[in-house]
């Protein structure tokens, strides 16, 4: 199973250019798209679902050509948005039932297995009686992930996911999502780092529409190996450290100094520590470069 996207563009009538000629192959399992706001994320995301044409370019799920045969594809296709509305004092588990009958799923019988099966995995089932409308942010991602897995779909796509999730539901929906990733391509849009780091097999990073890094998390940390350091500044010193070395993030300490992170071949002086690098590093370099 492969996603292939070869030269793809998007550019809007207000002259924003979101996606300038996109390259990238993606397979099976959980893929990691990051990016700040504004990078073009949701713009690849809603081309690849069919929801809007792209300018030029082509993409293809296997041997369907999705700009072709938009049918094929969302018959395929699990899409979660990054909000989406439900109707109001309708119970999980018959909105479930309408959903299933709108992708197509007409025996009464199959889909009641399905509803049954979709509400176990995102554990809902206890919650299948209450109306969507009124459940809590958390357990309406994951009712989101339920509708998704409906027609169980070759290719997920899911956009801005975690975005105001408490930490537990936040876990929880990474562990429903690592799951489906093992029969699916589940691509995973996110501005937050450590939702790439914790779930992701392959990732790329966007920005400006362009994908400047395409890589595993593993491999792309493991070429900034000995190139991280870091000490502690002043807070009047930050402006003249960004002007001297390649700083890639910088925070406070508690005494309010600043701790910074910087890129280099070689320690600048003995002042510096080596650190080990992490995922953000090669998300601020990629930025940056």
């Amino acid at each position: 199973m492969i996603l292939k996207i070869q030269n793809l563009s998007k550019t809007y009538p207000n002259g924003t250019k979101a996606l300038d000629k996109v390259n990238i192959n993606i397979t099976k399992g959980m893929f990691g798209l990051l990016g700040p706001n504004g990078a073009g994320k949701s713009t690849l995301m809603r081309t690849i679902a069919t929801l809007q044409a792209p300018d030029t370019g082509i993409i293809q799920l296997d041997d369907i050509d999705t700009q072709l045969e938009k049918m094929s594809l969302r018959k395929v296709l699990g899409y979660l948005p990054q909000e989406f509305g439900v109707y109001p004092n309708i119970s999980a588990e018959k909105l479930l039932d309408y959903l299933a009958r709108l992708k197509g799923i007409t025996s009464r019988s199959e889909r009641q297995s399905i509803i049954d099966y979709c509400l176990h995995v995102t554990n809902l089932t206890d919650q299948r009686k209450k109306s969507v409308s009124g459940y809590s942010g958390g357990m309406k991602q994951r009712f989101g992930i339920a509708q998704m897995m409906l027609n169980n779909p070759k290719l997920i796509i899911v956009d801005e996911p975690t975005a105001g999730l408490d930490p537990a539901e936040r876990q929880r929906f990474l562990n429903i999502l690592r799951e489906i990733s093992t029969k699916s391509i589940v691509i995973f849009s996110t501005h937050i780092v450590d939702d790439i780091k914790d779930l992701c097999t392959d990732m790329a990073i966007l920005n400006k529409g362009n994908i400047l890094y395409h890589s595993s998390p593993e491999d792309a940390i493991s070429t900034l190996q000995g190139q991280i350091f870091t000490k502690n500044i002043s807070r009047e010193s930050l402006p003249s450290a960004e002007d001297q070395y390649h700083v890639l993030s910088s925070s406070f300490n508690r005494d309010n100094s600043i701790r910074i992170r910087i890129l280099s071949s070689e320690s600048p002086d003995d002042t510096f520590i080596s650190i080990v690098p992490t995922l953000e590093d090669v998300y601020f370099s990629a930025l940056q470069n």
